[in-house]
Order: C-alpha cells, then structure tokens, then sequence
C-alpha cells in the first residue's frame, strides 16, 4: 500500500481502475473534467478505453451497451450532465445492468454555477428518470472515501445488478489530500448467467425493459421493488460522532457531514450535548440511524448545500417526533464552523457561557 497526494477526482478515477473498469464513457464538464482526463491517461495501460461521447445522452447509452457484456463500466458528469443522463439511468435499472454513474454536483438550477452544492439530492435519491426505480447512492465526505466508496461501488453494481451513484461536490472533486492506494479485494459475486455474450452452445437471452402486456408488467415491477426491499434492509450505512450522550443532532452529508464534525467538538467545548449523523448511503437512507434516538433527542438542525432535500427524509426517519431545522448555503457558498452552531444555538433557544471559538483541527 502507499499514499499519493491526489485531486479528488483523480482518487475516483485511479479506484475505477484499480476495481477492474474497463470501459468509460462520458462528456467532458465541470468540476468532473478531471476524472475523463485522468482516465484517458492511465485506462489504457491497464487494458481500458475511453471514449468521449458526443453528449451524456450518447454517453449514457454506451455504457448500457458495454454492461450489458458484464464488463465493468463507469460515466462522470456534474449536474447538467446528469439531468441528460436521466432517461438512460431509468432503461439501466429496468435492464438491471451494473454502471456506476459519478455525479460531482455544482450549484444550480439551469447551468447555474461551477461551485459546490448538494441540489442534485431530489433527482439521485428518488429516481430522477421516469418509472419507479432506485439507484443506489454514496456520499463520500473526503478524499479516501471517493476511492473507498468508488471500489465498493463496483461490488455493489455487480451485487444488485443496478446501477449505483457516487454523489459528490466541486468541493471534493477539486480538493487534494493523501490517498491511500488499496490493493483491490476480489469479492465473490453472483455469476453473470444474463450477460450478452453470444448464444453459441445456450439458449438464446435477451435484455429489455419493454412490457406488451400489464400482467407482465406489474411482475417486472414487483420483482424490482422486491429488490429494492432488499437492498433497503441490507445497505443502510451512516457514521455517528459523540451521539452516546447526544440531546441535539447535526445531520449532514459529504462536506457538510465533514464541517460538522468541527461544529461538534466546538459545540462540546461549550457545555452543549452535540451529536452528528452523517448518511453515508442517501439511498437507502440510513433511517435505522435515527431509531435510538427518536425519544431522547430534543431537536435535529440538517446542514446541507441547497435549499433543503435532506431535511424531509430526516423528518420521516424521527417520525416527526421532534423538531428538525435547516441550516443551508446556496449557490456554490459554504457554511463555516461558527455560523453553523450559532444557528443551532438559536434554534434549540440555548445559552452558552462564552463565545464559540474554532480550534482548527482537522477533521
């Protein structure tokens, strides 16, 4: 194992390679660009290849094509790009084709602007495509983890036969830090008896998504939803941060999830009983967190970078047992440390002995 300094996207794109990716299709934008860049680079040495798409429609579809061969497959885009890709991500869990799909979201609606932001939460976790499907979907908060969670990704593609998101922001996708650079652990998957690999020697198979009659339909349907199920019991994952002794929570994902963990220790510091949850699946949402302390927290603040998506499957985890607040910047701004907690001070009608100070530490 070693450690390299390495830009965010480029940990995402040097574990798609190291989880066995053999094919990449996307269109350049930012702030994903470097993760095509350093595929082009690096793929082919290992027996890859990358191709530009002539948009993420295009794009989108080559991937459906290649997965359809069992061949490990990934598309990165940022927001725009995503919203594209909308109508392919819908065909890919239909067909139940393994893609692993990167969306390192900017600010927005429209083309918005090319800083940090967390709007793209609505269309990652409720399907975002047409018909009721699910992708399942990562949220990394730091550099190891866009490698980590894009190795995992891969396993979980295969696992489910779905596709999986990896959903982070111009933040992390553009900062640098060590990685640790892990040998890949070959997990042992279901066999590929569906791929399209030539019928010579078998019966014929055949990927669609097209049902002629509605008794069929509702089958598909219900097959699908009963995987979802599944992985809705089985993939819950969060990471929790002085929640033993909690009495109020921050919630926040990614780099939010990351800020609040300062806000915590500062929280502490002052005598207040600050707990973080951070959701490290969005989809399935880690409602299994929540249960512990629906009865014995007196109130929630949600910190993330939109105009507030999370804070309803917040609401729905506590059952609406006790009050949830949102604390949001907009637009490519991120919250600092101090405002967050004055936020919550004021919103939980606290009193604190001194001034909040931030130590610095790194979290």
């Amino acid at each position: 194992m070693k450690k390299i300094l390495i830009k965010g996207n480029e940990a995402i794109a040097e574990a798609a390679i190291q989880a066995g990716c053999k094919l990449f299709f996307g269109y350049p934008i930012t702030p994903s660009t470097e993760i095509v860049e350093y595929l082009s680079k690096h793929l082919p040495k290992a027996g890859g290849t990358v191709l530009q798409g002539e948009d993420e429609v295009a794009s989108i579809y080559m991937c459906y094509g290649a997965a359809a061969t069992g061949t490990r497959v990934m598309t990165a885009t940022s927001s725009p790009g995503f919203s594209l890709k909308q109508e392919g991500m819908s065909y890919l869990a239909a067909a139940e084709l393994p893609v692993v799909v990167v969306n390192v979201n900017r600010a927005g609606p429209g083309l918005g602007g090319l800083g940090p932001a967390q709007s793209d939460y609505f269309q990652c976790t409720k399907g975002g495509g047409h018909g009721d499907y699910r992708a399942i979907v990562l949220a990394p908060s730091k550099s190891q983890e866009l490698y980590d969670f894009t190795m995992e990704a891969f396993d979980l593609a295969d696992k489910y036969r779905n596709p999986v998101l990896i959903l982070a922001d111009g933040f992390l996708g553009q900062m640098m830090e060590p990685v640790e650079i892990k040998e890949r652990v070959v997990k042992e998957l279901p066999p590929q008896d569906w791929i399209l690999d030539g019928c010579k020697g078998r019966e014929k198979r055949k990927i669609a998504s097209y049902s002629l009659t509605n008794e069929v339909g509702e089958a598909n349907c219900l097959r699908w939803q009963a995987k979802y199920d599944k992985i809705t019991e089985q993939e819950q994952r969060w990471e929790e941060f002085y929640t033993e002794d909690a009495e109020y929570l921050l919630v926040g994902y990614g780099t939010c999830g990351r800020i609040g963990k300062s806000v915590v220790l500062n929280a502490r510091k002052q005598g207040i009983k600050l707990g973080l949850i951070r959701p490290i699946t969005l989809w399935p949402f880690p409602v299994k967190a929540f249960v512990p302390y629906r009865d014995t927290i007196k109130g929630i603040v949600t910190v993330e970078l939109n105009a507030g998506q999370m804070i309803e499957d917040v609401k729905l985890a506590v059952e609406c047992k006790m009050p949830v607040h949102l604390y949001s910047r907009q637009g490519g701004m991120m919250p600092g440390e101090n405002e967050i907690l004055e936020f919550a001070v004021k919103a939980f009608d606290l009193s604190v002995a001194e001034e909040v100070n931030v130590d610095g530490k790194n979290i």
